[in-house]
């Protein structure tokens, strides 16, 4: 996960701090999104390839989910024809993909944990770079405000153009430096949580996942298949 060092390094810059050092912000800036730009163009990468991923343990656990529901189906017939040990059979080899439901389920919460993060990521850097490109033209026009008013009067009260200027400048200087907001306070908190959080590889049921209709798991995966059988028999009325 090389990729979540470096975007740390992108988000967590004091980029307020770089334009207060800076003789020239503008190019500071440019500096800034070409970076910037670059580590969205992993992030987009990583992403994707995490989505594809999250597709993949989806996949094999609803495949392995139907298989239970199958053999569950299977199971209900035989008892409706009377044959109990078919029913018995086919009710052993569902619980025996307990554990295999389990491990796919448990690979799944995984990996939807992971892609939800990554894509949280990715538009959090995306919005951050368009507000950059924003604070970009505001400064291009104040210091082209600037530039014209120091012709302006070039040729006379050049003491009064400059500290004009220079107070121009400032202020464009001011507008450019509330990009640390980007980097600082509760965005930096949640970012951190965030980054921690696929670090740590934590997983978080997935709402709407194919968790919520695995109609083989949960209880029934947990009966023995003679409880199981019993259970069918008392459904049908038999």
């Amino acid at each position: 996960m090389g990729i979540l060092s470096r975007f740390r390094d992108v988000m967590m810059a004091n980029v307020g701090g770089l334009l207060g050092q800076s003789e020239d912000p503008e190019k500071t800036i440019e500096e800034c999104l070409r970076q910037m730009n670059r580590d969205l163009g992993q992030v987009k990468a990583e992403t994707a390839s995490v989505l594809a991923e999250e597709s993949r343990a989806k996949r094999k656990l609803e495949e392995c989910a139907e298989e239970a529901r199958k053999l569950q189906r299977y199971a209900a017939k035989a008892v409706e024809s009377g044959d109990e040990t078919g029913a018995l059979k086919f009710l052993e080899r569902k619980a025996g993909m307990a554990g295999q439901l389990r491990e796919l389920q448990s690979a799944y919460d995984q990996a939807a944990d992971h892609a939800a993060k990554m894509k949280q990521m990715q538009d959090k850097l995306a919005a951050d770079v368009s507000k950059l490109e924003a604070r970009r033209t505001e400064l291009r026009v104040k210091l082209a405000e600037a530039e014209a008013l120091r012709r302006k009067n070039g040729s006379g009260g050049a003491g009064e153009a400059f500290r004009e200027l220079e107070a121009k400048a400032g202020q464009a200087l001011n507008e450019a430096e509330a990009l640390a907001e980007l980097r600082a306070g509760t965005r930096e908190d949640d970012l951190d949580e965030l980054i921690a959080q696929l670090e740590r590889g934590k997983e978080a049921p997935v709402p709407g996942g194919p968790e919520a209709n695995a109609e083989s798991g949960g209880t029934a995966a947990e009966m023995s298949p003679e409880d199981e059988l019993a259970a069918i028999k008392a459904k049908l009325n038999k």
